[in-house]
């Protein structure tokens, strides 16, 4: 057993990733940093980081190499705003999972230490 399979499997993160996208779509600055006029790929794309992350299927390397999660969002101004409002979108997208306490804790901690993590570029105070 994985936590992909505590989580639920495939049914949970498309879940997930789907309820994010909603927000993003309705979020007209976080919105911006999506090149595509289709978020149907960027949705597909994140759904096979999650899976592969907790265990899951490997077609995300398998697809697209190694993550290396902050070489691909370096073309994109990460800024400290643009990662709250990822969080906020990822968090209501996690509150429609219905998860257990424990796995809940866990899935909301690595999205925040994940999206820390990619800020690269500072708000509009210089900080990051």
């Amino acid at each position: 057993m994985t936590y992909y399979d505590d989580f639920g499997g495939h049914e949970t993160f498309a879940k997930l990733v789907r309820e994010f996208y909603r927000g993003v779509a309705q979020d007209e600055a976080l919105r911006a940093l999506y090149p595509e006029d289709d978020l149907g790929p960027a949705e597909d794309r994140l759904r096979l980081f999650f899976e592969q992350y907790w265990g899951g299927p490997t077609t995300y390397s398998e697809q697209r190499g190694h993550p290396r999660l902050r070489m691909r969002h370096v073309p994109f101004a990460v800024t400290p705003d643009m990662r709250d409002r990822w969080l906020l979108h990822m968090m209501r997208a996690v509150d429609t999972l219905n998860l257990d306490a424990e796995l809940d804790d866990r899935l909301r901690d690595y999205l925040t230490r994940a999206a820390y993590s990619l800020v690269n570029a500072p708000g509009p105070d210089g900080a990051y």
